[in-house]
């Protein structure tokens, strides 16, 4: 806010966007375009509307009038000043256009996540590996002590279903609740548009723009492979992960912590929760991700490459409790492959620490700490 006109802050509905903006700056006026009659004054007359709400000013919700952009260009471009406008906005599609084209400049573009372990820490929690992925990290969860399989069931029949049914015309909402839970039971893996599309009888075009749809409202989250120099029979598609691990267990049905443990998704399920934490790091500090993955058709993979200048950390994420060598194979055969091998890191739910040449043991709750 010291360096631009305005700052832009987007992320998924109920990140605590909102919560985040009114303790940061309480002096600034606050307006919510989710307000029906706020929203139409804005639309019928923005003269008025910003004489009336003048800055300091945030605005909630701005891809639901983003009009309003151009007039806050034109504002920002008189006053020459910083610290003008703070807005948020749930949906990357609608807003990211509209921001680039108005605002080029004039705003920086920051995005907020699900509660990350370090924010966590301030409830003193003492959750363990399937508590947190059945939990999730949603902040209303812990904040108003919500049972996480209803809080996730009424976050994905509001919010999920309200904000899909604005940004696409879906007959057949039955279909695309089949989509998202076939696509739940993905979740790490490499996904085969053409197979889903055959399992659901729903074309290839239509699920590409519904998985569009869902990243655009930070619903999911794709993990591009890494190829650069390390030859051509490379996998050069994504992994989809889900933004919050909690959604991913509501829409597999677990209904409680005792059956994550003896979820055949298990793996999965705890790489989702490790590598948006991994994510949630990079972007906690105004940061872009630079987060991969690489496998080749020989079946060798690393689940997440953390790049950093020229640098390439190679980190593999396992489920396991107790550490074995063999969980550490992948990251020896990425260091031979590389020309300047970087030390591994194994992110696991162990307590066993080990710091040698090649790589570190890192508890799960401590994944952050690779980043800082």
């Amino acid at each position: 806010m010291n360096e631009y006109p305005v700052v832009t802050i987007t992320g998924p509905r109920q990140t605590g966007k909102t919560t985040l903006v009114k303790q940061s700056f309480p002096n600034y006026s606050y307006i919510n375009l989710e307000n029906p009659e706020v929203r139409k004054f804005a639309e019928s007359d923005p003269n008025a509307f910003f004489k009336t709400y003048s800055p300091p000013l945030i605005i909630d919700e701005i891809q639901r009038v983003p009009e309003l952009l151009s007039y806050i260009q034109i504002i920002v471009d008189k006053e020459n000043q910083n610290g003008m406008f703070l807005i948020t906005g749930s949906h990357q599609l609608l807003l990211n256009q509209s921001v680039s084209q108005s605002l080029a400049g004039r705003t920086a573009l920051l995005h907020l996540l699900p509660f990350s372990f370090d924010e966590l820490k301030g409830f003193n929690l003492d959750y363990n590996r399937d508590q947190q992925i059945y939990s999730g990290f949603m902040p209303r969860i812990y904040d108003k002590n919500q049972s996480p399989f209803k809080s996730n069931r009424n976050y994905f029949q509001t919010y999920i279903e309200r904000d899909v049914k604005q940004l696409i015309n879906v007959k057949n909402l039955v279909a695309f609740e089949d989509f998202m839970r076939l696509l739940a039971g993905r979740t790490g893996q490499i996904v085969n548009i053409h197979s889903m599309a055959n399992d659901l009888g729903i074309s290839s075009p239509t699920l590409l723009q519904w998985m569009s749809i869902l990243e655009a409202s930070y619903i999911i989250f794709r993990l591009r492979p890494y190829y650069e120099n390390f030859g051509k029979r490379i996998i050069k598609s994504p992994k989809i992960y889900f933004t919050d691990v909690g959604l991913v267990s509501y829409l597999l049905g677990i209904e409680n912590p005792e059956q994550v443990s003896r979820d055949p998704l298990l793996g999965g399920l705890f790489e989702n929760m490790v590598v948006m934490e991994a994510v949630k790091a990079r972007l906690n500090k105004g940061l872009d991700p630079n987060l991969y993955f690489f496998r080749d058709n020989n079946g060798n993979e690393i689940d997440l490459i953390f790049k950093k200048h020229n640098c390439l950390y190679p980190i593999e994420i396992k489920a396991s409790m107790t550490y074995n060598e063999r969980l550490t194979k992948s990251i020896r055969f990425f260091r031979k492959i590389n020309n300047k091998p970087e030390k591994g890191y194994l992110i696991y739910a162990g307590d066993l620490s080990i710091n040698n040449d090649a790589f570190r043991t890192i508890h799960f709750t401590q994944t952050s700490s690779i980043f800082d």
